[in-house]
């Protein structure tokens, strides 16, 4: 037997599963939940119980829905009139069994507001899947939404900066938090199935210049490019300068490669991070000797497997199991792991050590930082190397 509250905990679960696709104008309606009939053996077993159940439904009142009734002749109970099914007539009801009538009429304002502008945006998933922010954002927000994608639409192509935009009320945080709904809302007006595309290209706004910071170690090279030592510029311009180190030196902690001293015939590049990939866009790098120096973590090993896509030739420094092990004390906890399972251009040596990583074979969550290495340490790997450091 199901009682208002069994009704209302159903529909939480179907509201929460279909209502983007009701928003779409998918299911059928009206929404018939059956309310559980006894039969005659279970009525006769548990009368008290049934009773209780109808007067329930007696007395139920206040939420939309129709009520259908059975009538029921039981030889042994005699004639009984029970309720049978609930009928709900629109997801509109649904939404007020659930307490989400308010939220639920927002959205379907809202997207009316906006198919009536761009009607390419009545196509099922282009603002559905943008529910919770179509039922919560503020008209202000809501608005200032409507303002700023009339522009892009009006402007396709304006390559301005995301600052420059001259929208009403946007400024870099407002947009920040919303660039998912901006970029989904351009394609789809637009009908751009590119799914590669970024919210700048799509939105035809500029990049900001993608910039690698570097320190040319060599007082050779140094004299190629006016003396400078320290150089962050948009990696097309590093590109283009006319250095050829013997090797390069990839570092991903901004404060160890900030500490290395002068090194004959070599540049080190800093912090890249993730965007490891970049280092292929300079061409001067391709054949020169590559070392990647990286924390022991597993978000370590996930950068050397992409800096290693693009550089075959690079090779890890300090990232084995023997570094690790003799650092014991100055561990930490990596907080999230990599979640990947497996690292395709690591070398042997080192799968073995991010598969132990992953499999907790030293403790829970292992990081060795680079920093953290003795500094003396890790000046007389890069010798061991063949790297000439420069000593005072």
């Amino acid at each position: 037997m199901v009682f208002p509250d069994d009704v209302r905990q159903i529909l939480q679960r179907r509201y929460k599963n279909s209502r983007r696709a009701w928003v779409d104008g998918e299911g059928q309606w009206p929404l018939a939940i059956s309310l559980g009939i006894p039969t005659q053996l279970e009525a006769s077993s548990a009368p008290g119980a049934v009773r209780t159940w109808v007067e329930a439904w007696n007395n139920w009142r206040g939420l939309p829905g129709e009520l259908t009734w059975e009538e029921r002749r039981w030889r042994w109970l005699g004639a009984q009139r029970l309720p049978a099914h609930l009928l709900l007539a629109s997801p509109e009801e649904a939404a007020e069994w659930v307490g989400e009538g308010a939220r639920w009429g927002r959205v379907i304002l809202r997207r009316s507001v906006l198919t009536r502008r761009w009607p390419s945006l009545a196509v099922a998933g282009s603002l559905s899947s943008h529910f919770d922010a179509l039922a919560d954002y503020s008209d202000v927000d809501f608005d200032r939404l409507i303002r700023l994608v009339g522009w892009l639409v009006a402007h396709r192509r304006s390559g301005l900066y995301p600052r420059q935009l001259p929208a009403e009320g946007v400024d870099t945080k407002w947009l920040d938090g919303r660039r998912s709904l901006i970029t989904d809302l351009i394609q789809s007006i637009f009908g751009i199935d590119e799914t590669d595309q970024d919210f700048h290209t799509i939105c035809g706004l500029q990049h900001a210049p993608t910039r690698i910071r570097m320190r040319v170690l060599c007082p050779g090279l140094r004299n190629i490019i006016g003396g400078l030592r320290d150089v962050e510029a948009p990696v097309e311009e590093v590109a283009r300068l006319p250095l050829m180190p013997e090797s390069v030196l990839i570092v991903e902690n901004l404060e160890t490669g900030l500490a290395l001293p002068d090194i004959a015939c070599t540049i080190v590049i800093l912090k890249l991070g993730l965007a490891v990939a970049l280092l292929g866009d300079l061409q001067w790098i391709a054949s020169r000797r590559c070392l990647y120096w990286g924390d022991i973590d597993t978000y370590g090993y996930l950068i050397l497997d992409r800096a290693r896509r693009c550089l075959p030739q690079l090779k890890s420094l300090l990232m084995d199991e023997t570094t690790l092990l003799a650092h014991r004390a100055l561990w930490t906890e990596e907080l999230t792991q990599c979640s990947a399972e497996e690292l395709s251009h690591l070398e042997a040596h080192e799968r073995d050590v991010f598969s132990g990583l992953r499999t907790q074979k030293w403790g829970t969550n292992v990081r060795l930082e680079q920093e953290r290495i003795p500094w003396e340490y890790g000046l007389l790997t890069l010798e061991r190397v063949g790297l000439r450091l420069i000593r005072p």
